[in-house]
């Protein structure tokens, strides 16, 4: 079983619930949890400079915004950072999202391990989803079905933005310098490549005006 395990909740009570559980039923000796996405980088961060990494980093995708300024402000944000110092870190996302399509994202472009949705078995959800990450197997809850389809598929908010840069012309060099100047991140070229590239297949498009027909008879933009 792990031997190390950071946890990165924005609630107390739920990070306090997480950890008494991987204590009892995982028997997982060290334990460490944060607040906030930067501190919880951070503290991945020294553990590795000592040689000392953590195995396994389960986060929530939403923090609710205070007082204290932070750089990483979602999991998501935290889960890339994480993935660029230490790309063997083992990943679990542990969250109310329920959306397929955004699921399938999620384990599609960032390769997390396991998906565990909040709710009323979601702590032995999270306990399954430790066993097989460990045993280097994935891990979904149940009640979400990851057979996406044009159906149930959404664009999200980058999704559209994009879409409608390269409706009205821009390259994706263009386009890449438009969200730099907006401080929309991720912002690289080869990042809104991949996204382009992701809808293609998604929506089994052969170019990109073939995709803004199929999109714009689905009304999805």
């Amino acid at each position: 079983m792990f031997k190390k395990v950071l946890i990165a909740e924005d609630f107390q009570d739920t990070n306090q619930g997480i950890v008494d559980t991987l204590r009892t039923q995982c028997n997982i000796p060290v334990i460490q949890e944060e607040l906030y996405c930067d501190k919880a980088y951070n503290r991945l961060k020294v553990a590795l400079s000592q040689n000392e990494p953590f195995e396994l980093l389960i986060t929530d995708l939403f923090f609710k915004k205070d007082h204290v300024d932070c750089k990483l402000t979602s999991g998501l944000e935290l889960i890339r950072a994480a993935r660029e110092m230490q790309p063997d870190l083992k990943i679990i996302i542990n969250s109310m999202e329920d959306n397929p399509a955004k699921v399938n994202t999620f384990f599609k472009e960032e390769n997390i391990n396991a998906y565990v949705c909040k709710g009323r078995h979601g702590m032995s959800e999270l306990v399954k989803a430790i066993q097989e990450v460990y045993h280097n197997r994935t891990f979904v809850s149940p009640q979400i079905s990851l057979n996406v389809s044009d159906n149930v598929f959404e664009l999200d908010e980058f999704d559209i933005l994009i879409l409608k840069d390269l409706a009205d012309g821009l390259t994706k060099k263009e386009i890449s310098e438009r969200l730099k100047q907006l401080n929309i991140t991720p912002n690289s070229e080869s990042t809104i490549d991949k996204r382009v590239s992701k809808l293609f297949d998604e929506f089994g498009a052969k170019n990109t005006n073939h995709l803004l027909a199929k999109l714009i008879r689905k009304d999805k933009i």
